[in-house]
């Protein structure tokens, strides 16, 4: 069995929850995935967006402190973490489904 999220710098325990919710089960998961499409697993699950969670799980994969990031290095992270979050829905789950069922939709112009 692979090592939990958790064995991954920067992250604790809390990521094992986190991540678990999202199918991420194991360090060896998150580095397959890569940090982009796991934090947009791990948003999709219903996780809460940080940036200083995202970039310093960036860090821990590339075995640096979470600290190290600055400058143009962090500035590049805030425009790939907005990209991510961009991709998320922020309607809250079945809303879709009561607003369908009244007549209206999220998706304006949708039939």
């Amino acid at each position: 069995m692979d090592e939990p999220v958790s064995t991954i710098p920067n992250l604790g325990p809390a990521a094992d929850r986190d991540f678990a919710r999202a199918g991420i089960t194991s360090a060896g998961q998150l580095r397959a995935l890569g940090p982009d499409a796991a934090y947009l697993a791990y948003l999709r699950a219903g996780g809460t967006a940080h940036f200083i969670g995202y970039y310093a799980m960036v860090m821990g994969l590339q075995g640096r402190p979470w600290n190290d990031c600055k400058g143009a290095e962090k500035d590049a992270l805030r425009a790939r973490f907005d990209a991510i979050k961009a991709q998320v829905t922020l309607v809250p789950a079945g809303i879709e489904a009561i607003l369908d069922e009244i007549g209206t939709s999220t998706r304006r112009g949708a039939q």
